[in-house]
């Protein structure tokens, strides 16, 4: 049997092409995933960033040293009627509690400033923290210890 020279260069050409495109795919199929999980990832990163801000659970000294005397925003997360039983310095109440005026109110307030909250004993405050985050605070202090802390160590 023989073969035409036409079709026998036809054939060592698809099998130089063949080749060649399988040399190109696994040289560079690998790195093609590689920029794009690359890519990827710092898309995620970038949006996670934006979206959340700094939290910093701080102790009875440093809201002390920070923020009482000086002009910050200071927030009581608490109820009305706690609030109005005791308070620390010139502290701000907007309630946790009360969801919609709670987002309202802090909407008001400077999200590019550090926001200093507490409630009584840390609860509320470490939700209230996260629900600040959530809505572009960027740099949220955390007292931990509350209003129960506080007036028992400044009686």
């Amino acid at each position: 049997m023989n073969i035409p020279l036409v079709h026998f260069g036809e054939l060592i050409k698809l099998f130089i092409r063949n080749i060649a495109l399988k040399v190109i795919a696994i040289t560079f199929l690998p790195m093609k995933k590689i920029i794009v999980l690359f890519v990827l990832t710092l898309i995620v990163a970038s949006c996670n960033s934006q979206q959340k801000g700094d939290i910093k659970v701080i102790s009875i000294e440093t809201l002390k040293a920070d923020a009482i005397g000086k002009d910050v925003q200071l927030i009581d997360v608490r109820t009305s009627k706690e609030y109005e039983a005791g308070h620390i310095d010139d502290a701000v109440n907007i309630d946790f509690l009360d969801t919609e005026n709670f987002a309202k109110e802090v909407n008001k307030l400077d999200k590019t400033e550090p926001i200093y909250i507490y409630c009584q004993m840390g609860g509320r405050s470490g939700k209230a923290s996260q629900k600040l985050r959530e809505l572009g605070f960027t740099t949220i202090f955390d007292y931990s210890g509350g209003y129960g802390e506080w007036n028992q160590k400044n009686k």
